[in-house]
């Protein structure tokens, strides 16, 4: 009883910060949105790709057996990152964090896919009809999201990764994702 009554604290405390969030867009995060979700490749050479995509595959393996499957994930998780100007590194670790890799996850407050991009962003925008659960859209939103916060904080990724994942001024989730960026990603 006494966790339910801390669950639905919290959900309530939590929601009303997606509340405050959603009327407090930042108008250079909206302008970054919309203009990655209208471009899009990604590394220097073969050679690279080869060396990369062969290196992160190994620790993928554990959430995404299928090696073809594990190849066009890297590949967009890579061209992404990339073009959002991040080490596509940190954001494998965002990932793994945020939802195990599963494209189709969806968090108890309505976030969605792989790098747990809440919907208000869509309305925000002005592109309704995107599909959060679909690999490259939530790809694109979410490193167009993390590279704005990291600018935000100056750098700090700790402080960037809170701002993302809506904890501002406690670091647990910042820890988990750089934790899991060293011991498996980096």
């Amino acid at each position: 009883m006494i966790r339910a009554a801390i669950t639905t604290f919290l959900l309530t405390l939590f929601s009303g910060a997606v509340s405050a969030q959603v009327k407090e867009v930042d108008p250079q995060l909206l302008l970054a949105l919309k203009d990655a979700v209208t471009e899009a490749d990604s590394f220097v050479d073969r050679f690279d790709a080869e060396v990369w995509l062969m290196a992160k595959s190994q620790p993928l393996a554990r959430y995404i057996k299928d090696p073809s499957e594990r190849m066009r994930v890297l590949k967009a998780i890579h061209r992404e990152a990339t073009r959002a100007g991040l080490q596509p590194e940190i954001v494998l670790a965002v990932i793994q964090i945020e939802s195990a890799f599963d494209p189709y996850a969806v968090s108890r407050v309505g976030a969605q896919g792989m790098m747990q991009v809440m919907p208000f962003w869509k309305n925000e925008i002005g592109r309704p009809e995107d599909n959060l659960i679909d690999m490259e859209t939530n790809l694109r939103y979410g490193c167009t999201i993390l590279k704005h916060y990291i600018k935000k904080a100056k750098g700090n990724m700790p402080n960037a990764l809170a701002y993302y994942n809506g904890s501002y001024g406690r670091h647990t989730y910042s820890r988990k994702v750089l934790d899991a960026w060293v011991e498996r990603w980096r």
